[in-house]
């Protein structure tokens, strides 16, 4: 079956038929809408509808696509997923562009706001001493990949207080990214080898959930500080470099207090404390 068919009979079967204003009827054994609800719900024909679900229903026009969406409940991360899985031609792979030293030296200015940059396979480009000590030990070539934190670091799931979360949104973003670069060998890599290392990454991949960037909180329990709390927000580059500066603001006054005191006091201001520095 094409990705297209997997990801819209994973999203049929969580909607049910009350859900959507019909009558369940005797005898149902399906879960989730049947492909005739969702064509009637849509109002194009079962044979189009299950073409569709097929792969081959050739290019599907804008507006049945968002009739698709609107029968299946999409959100709007979930509609930029079916529009890039049902494109003919995908978007190139961006360019592998080094981070310009201009914005490498504003990471550097934030001395108490963790900074990173990263690309479509969440690999960490550029990094400020705040994130250092917070986040992981990106100067360790090893430790610069965030995907590889959460499923093949063990410290990764005490580190994060809701690492479930956390690790979800990760495969979320891969699965997203998968579609809109579905030409991109090294994020087909990436994919299969944490999928072959972590039943965890295979269980969330399988659940085709996707999602777009967005602010989030997160909760990290630092080796020195204890339990620092943030908003992620990530802020997308201009250009076609796949690129995201994602910065931690201090959520609470006991994190920006400690944030405060690595730029005034020794040896906090040099320390790492990410989970590069937990395991070593």
């Amino acid at each position: 079956m094409s990705a297209l068919g997997e990801f819209l009979q994973t999203r049929r079967a969580r909607v049910g038929p009350e859900d959507v204003g019909l009558r369940p009827g005797p005898d149902r054994r399906v879960t989730g809408l049947r492909r005739e609800e969702v064509a009637l719900l849509a109002n194009v024909s079962v044979d189009y509808y299950i073409r569709l679900e097929q792969g081959r229903a050739g290019n599907p026009s804008v507006a049945v696509l968002t009739a698709v969406a609107d029968a299946l409940r999409m959100d709007q991360a979930e509609r930029d997923h079916l529009r890039s899985l049902a494109c003919a031609a995908p978007p190139a792979v961006p360019p592998t562009a080094p981070v310009r030293p201009q914005l490498k030296a504003m990471l550097d200015a934030m001395q108490d706001l963790p900074a990173i940059v990263v690309d479509r396979l969440s690999n960490v480009l550029a990094w400020n001493s705040a994130a250092l000590s917070v986040i992981a030990d990106f100067e360790d070539p090893a430790q610069r990949n965030l995907a590889r934190h959460y499923f093949l670091d063990p410290s990764s799931r005490s580190y994060y207080a809701d690492w479930e979360a956390v690790a979800e949104d990760a495969v979320a973003l891969l699965r997203r990214a998968s579609a809109e670069y579905a030409e991109d060998a090294e994020l087909a890599a990436l994919v299969q080898e944490l999928r072959t290392a972590s039943p965890d990454f295979e269980r969330f991949w399988l659940s085709q959930d996707v999602q777009n960037r967005s602010h989030c909180p997160k909760t990290l329990n630092h080796p020195l500080a204890g339990p620092l709390t943030f908003t992620l927000e990530p802020l997308q580059l201009p250009g076609d470099t796949g690129q995201f500066v994602l910065t931690y603001t201090p959520a609470d006054t006991t994190t920006k207090t400690w944030l405060d005191s690595r730029t005034t006091q020794s040896p906090l201001a040099t320390s790492k404390g990410g989970i590069g520095a937990q395991r070593k």
